[in-house]
């Protein structure tokens, strides 16, 4: 998630700098065979492409309204994993038998659920967003592609990690492995039948959780509306420089010849203003399909994850507490 209120011209040009050279050179060419080598036939009449222009706006409104439902739905997902994790420790602290190493071995394999969760959402699909070299390489530098059993190794005991490792789903195994331990205080006689109830309640609630954020991981954006909006933006740009060609060439004809030269120029940068606009505003939805993948626009998990373990160990009275996870070329992951 990009922590700035204004977003650097850097960040930009990570995104746009091939597409504006493609747009410069296209647009130039066009102009180019239109005006130095005078073939005027070339230019097509713009009121057809404003047409075509307005059917790719509102498509892609379209597809950045749906877009933003799913990043929006996520972090709502992961603001009731806070939620759950605060009321999870709060429940182990007040029910369980007074016995710390207990207590601290439910709250810290709660830990190593939620990085493994976030292990898990953070693996490359066969439809993952695919950058230009210059942002791969910006997010790969603070990216999380591990096995997600490793996140999990530092707060569970070397047994169950063994375990892990041999798992499709380590996090659902994690939650399994509370309830046995829940079963095994029952007949301890360290929590009652109720408590047990309670906290197997808190534990379905991290079920239903951790499926929803599968569901969104696992479920691409209808590629109809993904690729299709891809598709007309860029059938738009390619002919925008045509079109213009007829809008400049009317207005050439209404004016005096003093400036007229100056003019015709102008084709070249306005058409790559626009083209620039259609295309950002096309890739501001394609960059919010999936907001689990640890981009510049997705949910920053990480930084939810340490802030659930601080809060957390801090409720054990622990004093060496970790730091806030800070933002990395003000990305926070």
């Amino acid at each position: 998630m990009y922590i700035k209120r204004n977003i650097g011209w850097g960040l930009i040009l990570r995104y746009i700098w091939k597409n504006a050279i493609f747009f410069t050179l296209y647009t130039t060419s066009v102009f180019s065979i239109y005006h130095f080598l005078d073939w005027k036939f070339i230019d097509i009449p713009f009121q057809p492409l404003s047409v075509i222009g307005i059917a790719v706006a509102f498509y892609i409104g379209f597809k950045n309204s749906q877009s933003y439902d799913r990043f929006w739905e996520a972090r709502k997902i992961w603001g009731g994993i806070v939620n759950y994790s605060r009321t999870w420790a709060n429940q182990v602290i007040c029910l369980v038998e007074d016995n710390k190493e207990t207590k601290q071995i439910l709250i810290y394999r709660h830990i190593a659920w939620i990085n493994a969760l976030r292990i898990q959402l953070r693996q490359p699909n066969s439809f993952s967003l695919k950058e230009n070299a210059a942002l791969e390489k910006l997010f790969k530098k603070h990216g999380e592609q591990k096995p997600a059993c490793d996140e999990a190794k530092h707060f569970i005991s070397e047994k169950e990690y063994l375990d892990l490792v041999k798992r499709k789903n380590a996090a659902t195994h994690i939650i399994k492995n509370q309830g046995l331990h829940l079963k095994q205080l029952l007949e301890e006689g360290k929590i009652t039948e109720f408590d047990k109830q309670l906290f197997h309640n808190t534990l379905e609630e991290f079920y239903n959780l951790q499926g929803k954020c599968e569901r969104i991981k696992n479920t691409p954006f209808p590629r109809q509306y993904a690729y299709f909006s891809t598709l007309f933006t860029w059938i738009f740009i390619l002919l925008l420089p045509f079109g213009l060609l007829n809008v400049f060439e009317n207005e050439l004809n209404e004016m005096n010849h003093d400036i007229k030269q100056g003019f015709i120029f102008l084709m070249v940068p306005l058409s790559v203003l626009i083209s620039w606009i259609f295309f950002t505003m096309e890739k501001i939805g394609s960059n919010s399909e999936d907001p689990f993948e640890g981009r510049a626009n997705d949910v920053p998990i990480t930084a939810l994850c340490k802030t659930i373990e601080i809060d957390l160990r801090d409720m054990l009275n622990e004093k060496d507490l970790p730091e806030k996870e800070q933002p990395k070329d003000n990305i926070l992951y």
